[in-house]
């Protein structure tokens, strides 16, 4: 769906929190650091992912889901919307679900680069490197060798003033807090403006 942010990842689940849809970012970041390509039977594993990451057994009545999601390095907010399609349809979807990449620990890369003075491309290794990824998968991703990227690692480092890879992850520690559980209760969830625009599109 155009509407739907390149880096977020939406679903739609029936009551049973079975996959009705979703887009190609949603498999991205659940199934992250593997391969989306490599999934055989991706509506199976997002469904597994749902209930074993998305969903927080807390003892409350109602269906939750948790407010934080990380995958890799990345932050993601999980903003539900509970559905009401008024469809007869065998199967119709219960809830929709955005996976939303976490302004704040973006906005914070943006930040620490501009105290330290990193170049963009200097900014744009270190949030890939803070992502878990290799030099190799850096190199893929900014179409560079991984010995171009080593070598923004290595200015990184010494603008930061740190040894080792994970010193530049020790920089931002702190920048991201956990949250506690997001309950969705019948008839009570709110949806977020973008939600909003994505339910109109699906239902």
């Amino acid at each position: 769906m155009s509407m739907t942010p390149s880096n977020d990842g939406f679903l739609l689940l029936d009551a049973e929190l079975n996959l009705v849809g979703s887009n190609a970012h949603a498999l991205q970041i659940l199934c992250f650091p593997s391969e989306a390509s490599r999934m055989k039977q991706p509506t199976v594993f997002i469904a597994d992912r749902v209930r074993s990451a998305l969903l927080d057994r807390a003892p409350l009545g109602g269906t939750a889901f948790v407010k934080e999601f990380k995958s890799g390095k990345r932050h993601y907010i999980c903003k539900v919307a509970q559905l009401d399609c008024g469809r007869n349809d065998s199967v119709r979807p219960a809830f929709a679900v955005l996976l939303e990449r976490d302004a704040a620990s973006a906005l914070s890369v943006t930040e620490i680069s501009a105290r330290f003075g990193l170049t963009r491309r200097e900014g744009e290794t270190v949030e890939l490197l803070l992502q878990g990824l290799t030099s190799k998968e850096i190199g893929t991703r900014m179409q560079i060798s991984p010995n171009t990227v080593k070598a923004f690692i290595r200015l990184v480092m010494v603008k930061m003033k740190v040894s080792t890879r994970s010193g530049i992850a020790g920089k931002f520690a702190g920048s991201w807090a956990g949250g506690s559980p997001l309950i969705v209760e019948p008839s009570q969830s709110q949806a977020s403006p973008t939600l909003r625009g994505l339910i109109g599109s699906a239902a």
